[in-house]
């Protein structure tokens, strides 16, 4: 009979603390490997254990310094791929370029499709995420995709809040599916924000379709960036007589103005997840982070003991 392979987990800098975080929940240190530049800033990787035969887990979310972190987890694969590793698991807590997935106008890029060809050519088996911005981004690639949930998380904080006379609100209609199953956790009635988008990171409300008159109101995304959509529409609501207003998301990119407008905007309180770590430079008393090492670090378990994965992605 066969030796059982051996379970590594390997990091960059992307997101060390929640991978530290992973480890410890898992129960095995994260693996040594030093991840520098040269003096040239081109990504420099050396892998400093023995990987030949093990089940390896690479976690590296595609976040600020995007392109730094992708050539990381990149190089890193290609690494362990050379070392003799069994099988390579990207472990990709936020993917980044998830956005631009689709062609809008003529000659763009489809750069989603372009990173998942990128990731399954350096090495990768499988790959292991959290909310994709589009889920048919599954599609893009030819290797086995476990896409997990972050609204259980949140909704499990906000039913704890015990919210009476409340409603879970979509900041566009593009969120609608995501919003509906979050209500349908809490058991609460949705309504949608009517919005355009004259140039991109700009967005003006429109309308608000639904009843929010005198009541408690949670606004959902999936990702954050500059923080335009979310406050404005936050806003919108406190004009239009709703009481106090919460935010959430998976994935608090928080680049440019967005600490400032959440800072200004009537959001009461914020919950992220910690997909993307949250620099000191972007810290907020109206800020909470919620953890998603416990999901990654079980999802981990179950694809090296050979388990089912999908008990994981409907945790409602």
């Amino acid at each position: 009979m066969a030796a059982r392979r051996t379970i590594k987990l390997f990091t960059g800098n992307a997101n060390p603390g929640l991978a530290k975080e992973i480890s410890e929940n898992i129960g095995i240190p994260v693996g040594r490997a030093g991840v520098g530049k040269f003096s040239d800033g081109e990504i420099a990787i050396n892998i400093e254990e023995s990987v030949r035969g093990a089940d390896v887990f690479v976690i590296q979310s595609v976040c600020p310094p995007v392109n730094d972190n992708l050539m990381e987890l990149l190089i890193l694969m290609d690494a362990l791929k050379r070392a003799s590793a069994d099988r390579i698991t990207a472990v990709i807590p936020y993917y980044g370029y998830a956005r631009q997935d689709r062609k809008t106008k003529a000659r763009d890029p489809i750069t989603a499709k372009l990173v998942a060809d990128l990731i399954s050519t350096a090495g990768a088996g499988r790959v292991l995420t959290m909310d994709l911005h589009a889920a048919q981004i599954q599609g893009y690639f030819n290797i086995p995709v476990d896409h997990l949930l972050g609204a259980p998380i949140l909704a499990e904080y906000f039913i704890k809040k015990q919210m009476r006379d409340a409603v879970v609100v979509s900041p566009d209609v593009g969120s609608v599916a995501r919003a509906r199953y979050f209500a349908n956790m809490m058991n609460l009635p949705i309504a949608i924000v009517d919005k355009r988008r004259p140039k991109a990171n700009v967005s003006e409300v429109m309308n608000v379709i639904g009843d929010i008159q005198d009541k408690d109101v949670v606004l959902i995304d999936d990702i954050i960036d500059t923080g335009g959509s979310i406050t404005e529409a936050a806003n919108a609501m406190k004009r239009l007589g709703a009481r106090e207003i919460f935010a959430c998301c998976t994935h608090a990119v928080f680049s440019g103005p967005a600490i400032n407008r959440i800072e200004e905007s009537m959001i009461k309180e914020m919950v992220i997840l910690d997909t993307i770590p949250l620099s000191s430079g972007k810290a907020s008393q109206k800020i909470t982070t919620l953890s998603v090492a416990s999901i990654f670090a079980e999802a981990i378990t179950r694809i090296y003991e050979g388990l089912s994965v999908s008990k994981l992605f409907d945790q409602s």
